[in-house]
């Protein structure tokens, strides 16, 4: 049966089924909605955005539904409007109790022809229940507050630039709004609005501080490289990638910095003829297995349109962002029912907020987090009372 959700907060649960609206005793038989709703976490209901691939509603709104869904999609935003001048917080209100009933039910009509349309004329994606499996991480962060503590910053407010920063983030609701469609590498972004986690600078971290005890931070070493390595068909080093480069890639005739320097300038550069670090790491054979000339296949069921020029990264970064959200989903799995939660992810690096009592977890959050599809990563792994004072952790 097809249905629409009223909001996305545990808390606001309401659901609008032909022609009516529940809040209590939802129907046993919702099958197909548009996106995704936190209350819907334990349902096993298909959602038309991920159909589409994170298109919007106006975007794939056929022909014979415009003139039905472009007044109520105008009357949608004069109420999101209205709400935003009047300072009221959609974080902490539900939409249904903010807007009139007859309208929501005009709006949730419409939107259920459209997603009824998606259903029937959009094919269901390849990696469609990795996608549902990563919307609900993310849609439990939408929900949950960062614990902001300005007086960390207070002593520098003197500062231009910190006091931006300053006026910037409390402007912005403490929510991180992800974007699982926002790259074609399928690399998370934010939303407009979103609290700026991925762009914040280092020097202002230790203001986000966790709900429990710690944070604990994961990410690979050299996650990139790693995944060429694997991808050329060739072993893990359990060591640090750059200082193993350094000895048996260029022969210990360079330093650490020296060997990262120079595989990155390789890499990342299609005209580099740099023959040793081509012997080491093959990027030909990956090319010819993941890129037919026109398009990028990943082996995660990615197709991105791509010229030679840029093949070779879109290979790399698409799949290693996927195989870090694959992990991501794991040790999402591992805290089911624990107090300790994920509380956000940093481009490829994953961090925890942690709870005294889950702490004998972390080494079996290390290993799940390392165990990838492409064999066992290194993992750095840090941890700390605030987001900006981190420390390494040798476990």
């Amino acid at each position: 049966m097809y249905f629409q959700t009223l909001d996305i907060k545990s808390q606001c649960i309401g659901v609008y089924v032909d022609g009516s609206i529940y809040h209590d005793n939802l129907p046993d038989d919702l099958t197909r909605t548009w996106s995704y709703s936190t209350f819907l976490k334990e349902s096993p209901v298909e959602y038309a955005r991920l159909y589409c691939e994170g298109r919007t509603l106006n975007d794939v709104c056929p022909d014979l539904y415009r003139d039905e869904w472009e007044p109520v999609c105008n009357r949608l935003t004069a109420f999101y409007r209205a709400l935003r001048e009047a300072k009221v917080d959609l974080n902490e209100n539900c939409f249904y109790d903010l807007v009139p009933e007859n309208f929501l039910k005009d709006f949730c009509e419409i939107k259920n022809k459209i997603t009824k349309y998606v259903f029937e004329n959009y094919s269901k994606p390849p990696n469609y229940e990795f996608l549902v499996d990563v919307e609900k991480i993310i849609g439990e962060i939408r929900v949950r507050s960062l614990t902001l503590n300005f007086a960390k910053i207070k002593s520098r407010l003197f500062q231009f630039k910190t006091k931006n920063w300053h006026q910037k983030l409390k402007a912005v609701a403490p929510y991180v709004d992800y974007n699982l469609f926002g790259t074609k590498t399928g690399r998370l972004t934010t939303k407009k609005n979103s609290f700026p986690i991925l762009t914040m600078p280092k020097e202002y971290r230790n203001t986000i501080e966790p709900a429990n005890d710690w944070f604990l931070e994961m990410d690979f070493n050299s996650a990139e490289l790693r995944t060429l390595l694997a991808l050329s068909g060739k072993e893990q080093p359990d060591t640090d990638i750059h200082q193993w480069n350094a000895q048996h890639a260029y022969g210990g005739l360079v330093t650490r910095e020296g060997a990262k320097q120079r595989i990155f300038a390789w890499l990342y550069n299609p005209e580099s003829a740099d023959h040793i670090s081509e012997r080491a790491y093959d990027r030909d054979i990956v090319l010819e297995k993941y890129w037919d000339g026109e398009q990028v296949h990943t082996m995660y069921d990615r197709i991105i349109p791509s010229d030679k020029h840029h093949a070779l990264n879109y290979i790399i970064q698409s799949t290693t962002s996927d195989l870090f959200l694959r992990r991501m989903v794991e040790v999402n799995k591992l805290l089911e029912d624990k107090k300790s939660h994920i509380a956000f992810c940093v481009h490829d690096s994953l961090v925890i907020d942690l709870a005294d009592e889950d702490k004998h977890l972390v080494p079996q959050i290390k290993e799940v987090f390392g165990n990838t599809d492409l064999g066992a990563f290194r993992v750095n792994l840090s941890a700390g009372k605030n987001y900006g004072d981190l420390k390494e952790l040798k476990i």
